[in-house]
């Protein structure tokens, strides 16, 4: 598939997120929808990851890479912080 197929499918995950997140928020906690929405997020990715092989990879990264990739996890969870606060 071409990178215009993924953006698509990017665009269409993304309002389908903000509809349920809006709807699955309502009668909790912010935090918490937050830290379970995470908790399946980490699942999913770790099972690709598992499921294609890749985990070996992980000791090729260098600390650079480690570096940005953390501080853009930290980024992605002030983002959904602020997000589930704002639903």
């Amino acid at each position: 598939m071409s990178w215009i197929g993924w953006a698509l499918l990017s665009a269409v995950f993304a309002a389908a997120t903000a509809l349920l997140a809006k709807v699955g928020v309502a009668h909790v906690d912010s935090n918490l929808a937050m830290a379970l929405r995470t908790t399946v997020v980490l699942f999913f990715a770790w099972g690709i990851v598992l499921a294609l092989g890749k985990h070996g990879e992980l000791r090729s990264l260098d600390h650079r890479t480690l570096l940005f990739l953390a501080l853009s996890g930290l980024a992605t969870g002030l983002s959904w912080l602020c997000y589930f606060r704002a639903l």
